[in-house]
């Protein structure tokens, strides 16, 4: 019986220290778990979508996923070579220029209203607990951290590790401002050393107005949360950034939902969206948008502009890499918007987007 013992308790001491990593982050506690406590949007501590969200279709389960992924080799997961990039020197952009630069994946460099802001920017090769799960492309993180200039307001959509970087984070923040992010999030960044005077943590429909110049609104997502073991203690949220002359709004990770129609008539409008349009799968059909429901959610949101997210960089669903673009492209024919896919790293200027190039994924195997 002892050498049965003896290696499942190094077994358990191991994974205890393994989930004990900084990286982690740290789970709510005092004034925060206070604040969820009293949050309309949770129960007994743990967050609830607006309208009923399995994580899994009916049928399915973790340990049904992993055994379907391991008996499937779906093609053209990742692309054969690197894929383009632009690298621009960031500072360099005048202050006034309302720009939104796309840096993979859902992470955003965005000037709005003279301010400088950064979304949910990930800079590691990888976003997982080990260096050698969930790898990103070849070619797909130009920027490091060192590449951007200093942050008025960093906003963070939920904590999943592909929007949540700790290494990434940590080498920020000495330039961040102010960071908006919803209930419990903060608390990781607390733990990583943030000052909690420069954490901003809010609940749906909370908004937050920056230098007189820019509201920042934390809205409502489809979707879950999550580091280790639990789920659900922190929130996950979308943000509508809203200054004199624009409105800018970035899904976070989302299903579609009737919130999209609402938060449209709310606000009356974007000029730019960034939506959730890759990573879907028929076994998770609620917490992702395939692109046809990303061009409704557009639309849904009377959007000018649509910049689809969640695509470019990681490889966590079993469809082709650059599946979501193509789809996308014929989803958004006829739409009453202006559809965007621009090269990673290159910069989207709102006042003339300008036409379409020829999509950069075309040609890459």
């Amino acid at each position: 019986m002892g050498t049965i013992l003896i290696p499942l308790l190094a077994l358990a001491l191991g994974a205890g220290w393994f989930l004990r990593q900084p990286r982690f982050g740290h789970a709510p506690e005092g004034e925060t778990e206070r604040a969820i406590q009293a949050s309309p949007n949770q129960v007994n501590g743990v967050f609830q979508n607006q309208v009923p969200t399995p994580l899994f279709a009916d049928g399915q389960s973790m340990g049904s996923i992993l055994l379907g992924n391991l008996s499937s080799k779906p093609q053209r997961l990742q692309p054969a070579q690197a894929l383009p990039s632009v690298k621009l020197d960031l500072r360099a952009l005048p202050r006034d220029l309302d720009v939104v630069v796309w840096l993979g994946h859902s992470s955003f460099y965005v000037q709005l209203a003279g301010q400088r802001i950064l979304i949910d920017p990930v800079f590691s090769g990888y976003a997982s607990p080990v260096s050698f799960a969930n790898v990103a492309f070849a070619g797909s993180t130009p920027y490091t951290a060192a590449d951007m200039p200093d942050i008025d307001v960093l906003l963070i959509s939920h904590d999943h590790w592909d929007h949540l970087d700790h290494d990434s984070l940590v080498a920020l923040a000495p330039r961040i401002g102010q960071v908006v992010t919803g209930l419990g999030v903060g608390s990781h960044l607390l733990y990583w050393g943030f000052d909690p005077a420069r954490v901003l943590q809010g609940d749906w429909g909370d908004s937050f107005p920056i230098f007189d110049h820019l509201v920042v609104h934390v809205l409502p997502a489809r979707h879950y949360s999550g580091r280790g073991l639990e789920r659900n203690r922190t929130l996950w949220a979308s943000f509508a950034l809203v200054g004199p002359e624009r409105r800018l709004y970035f899904s976070g990770d989302s299903g579609y939902g009737p919130h999209f129609q609402a938060i449209g008539e709310r606000f009356g409008g974007f000029d730019f969206v960034a939506l959730d349009c890759g990573q879907y799968d028929p076994r998770w059909p609620f917490i992702h948008m395939t692109p046809e429901e990303a061009a409704q959610a557009a639309a849904d949101l009377k959007a000018k502009i649509l910049l689809p997210a969640h695509v470019g960089r990681f490889a966590m669903a079993r469809h082709a890499w650059d599946e979501p673009l193509k789809r996308i492209v014929d989803a958004s024919q006829g739409r009453p918007y202006h559809l965007v896919t621009p090269t990673i790293g290159s910069a989207v200027q709102l006042a003339h987007a300008g036409t379409m190039p020829t999509p950069w994924w075309v040609h890459q195997p």
